[in-house]
């Protein structure tokens, strides 16, 4: 088991599972790689318990994820989309940091999050970045001196999860230090369409790689 203890106290677990999953055409969260295998979800929680001292899950429909026994929350600003889950996940936590990631990421690497877990908190978010310069918000640790300027942005309309940046602390993790942990990097791969759903299927990874 990979653990980073001494981040356990305050560092807690973000899953956004509000999306409508309109183009995978049915719950994504509830899906399963194998027909005997956990639901997506359980795989992230899985993934997260490793590292989080907390979980909270948002959602729009409680109910059905209740099997997981997380604390759930709803949007406090209902209809903006990922900036709006991540600011009601952050919310919902008592921890002072939250590593958010998505319902519907069946790698996580728990070597990967023990590693972003063990950095010291000189940040209010804690970003990978890809070589092509693209961040993977949903992959990220937050602080919650996030929570004011997304609040802000929040008020004003939304838009995107990167919005905010500008006003908090950012320090980006790189290509090549997201490859020690994870060298493929499929911990950040995630599934919005059926195609991309039956690609993992035939080509599954060890939840704890």
């Amino acid at each position: 088991m990979i653990a980073a203890p001494a981040a356990r106290a305050t560092l807690g677990g973000i899953i956004l599972a509000g999306g409508q999953s309109r183009r995978m055409g049915r719950t994504k969260a509830l899906l399963r790689l194998t027909p005997d295998g956990p639901t997506l979800i359980e795989r992230v929680v899985a993934a997260l318990r490793i590292i989080a001292s907390e979980i909270v899950v948002v959602t729009d429909r409680p109910e059905e994820v209740a099997f997981l026994g997380c604390r759930t929350t709803g949007d406090l600003y209902p209809g903006l989309g990922p900036l709006a889950g991540l600011h009601a996940g952050l919310t919902a936590l008592t921890a002072d940091h939250g590593l958010a990631v998505a319902c519907d990421m069946p790698f996580l690497s728990p070597v990967l999050l023990a590693a972003m877990a063990a950095e010291p908190r000189d940040y209010d978010v804690l970003i990978p970045r890809r070589a092509s310069g693209d961040l993977e918000t949903l992959h990220a640790i937050y602080s919650r001196a996030c929570l004011a300027p997304m609040a802000a942005q929040l008020q004003a309309g939304g838009g995107r999860l990167v919005g905010f940046l500008p006003y908090v602390r950012v320090r980006p993790l790189d290509e090549p230090w997201l490859r020690q942990y994870d060298p493929d990097l499929r911990a950040f791969d995630n599934l919005n369409t059926p195609d991309e759903f039956d690609a993992a299927r035939a080509q599954p990874r060890l939840p704890h790689n």
